[in-house]
């Protein structure tokens, strides 16, 4: 039944028809990182980093992965906590993505260190996107409020908030995929989003998913909605598509 579903959704992957993803190690200072790279595409085709969600590097990043390389994007999974870090359990994902999201400077470290990663294996740097799932989207802001040097970012079923930072530039590209019943995300936190970004007269966009709740696009999640899931992708193709070709 799990895989009938994830056909649905065009996320059901196979070695033999995405290639597979290599193993990619670097650094930071002296913590190991270990990501994932589709370079199927080829060198200078557009690139788009994808943040996992709040257990790591899971099934829903690796086979994004892998689709969005048929559709011509190299891409890489990128490694958030590092090696010997990985949850085993939601109390520990909570701990480590509690770290990163009190520690935004940390965070968007990561992200630019994983950007470096698929522009070294040969992505095209001035096409460059970022997206994230959940702990993972939260992360696809930070790249925009980082000033990363990307095009533009996807949130999917992200946290939208930021603390009690100001409000600054916001100079690339954002999409915000919600589900319109996720229970973890506060009408407040919407409100003080949308300030953010209108604030900054940033190129922004937030599609609501009707009755979807939080993991919506996830098969493993008891949240997962097959039919916002299948348009989520959509959506998020015709952005990649707008920003990076």
């Amino acid at each position: 039944m799990k895989n009938l579903i994830m056909t649905i959704i065009c996320f059901c992957v196979t070695e033999s028809s995405f290639g597979q993803l290599k193993t990619i190690n670097y650094k930071d200072g002296d913590q190991e990182l270990t990501g994932l790279l589709n370079s199927d595409a080829g060198a200078g085709a557009p690139g788009v980093l994808i943040l996992p969600a709040w257990m790591g590097i899971d099934d829903e990043a690796t086979q994004a992965a892998a689709q969005l390389s048929k559709s011509g994007y190299m891409t890489f999974v990128a490694d958030i906590y590092g090696e010997g870090n990985k949850p085993t359990n939601a109390a520990e994902a909570g701990k480590q993505a509690g770290k990163y999201k009190n520690d935004f400077q940390a965070y968007q470290r990561r992200i630019r260190l994983a950007l470096e990663e698929l522009v070294l294996a040969g992505a095209s740097p001035g096409r460059l996107a970022v997206m994230g799932y959940c702990f993972g989207g939260t992360g696809a802001l930070e790249a925009a409020r980082g000033d990363l040097e990307v095009q533009g970012v996807i949130s999917i079923h992200g946290n939208l908030g930021k603390g009690s930072r100001p409000d600054g530039p916001l100079n690339t590209k954002i999409l915000v995929l919600h589900g319109a019943a996720d229970p973890h995300v506060s009408n407040e936190e919407i409100a003080n989003f949308r300030t953010e970004v209108e604030s900054a007269h940033a190129d922004w966009q937030m599609i609501y998913y009707a009755d979807a709740k939080h993991a919506f696009t996830n098969p493993e999640s008891p949240d997962f909605q097959p039919l916002a899931a299948q348009r989520s992708w959509k959506h998020l193709l015709v952005f990649l598509e707008e920003i990076l070709k």
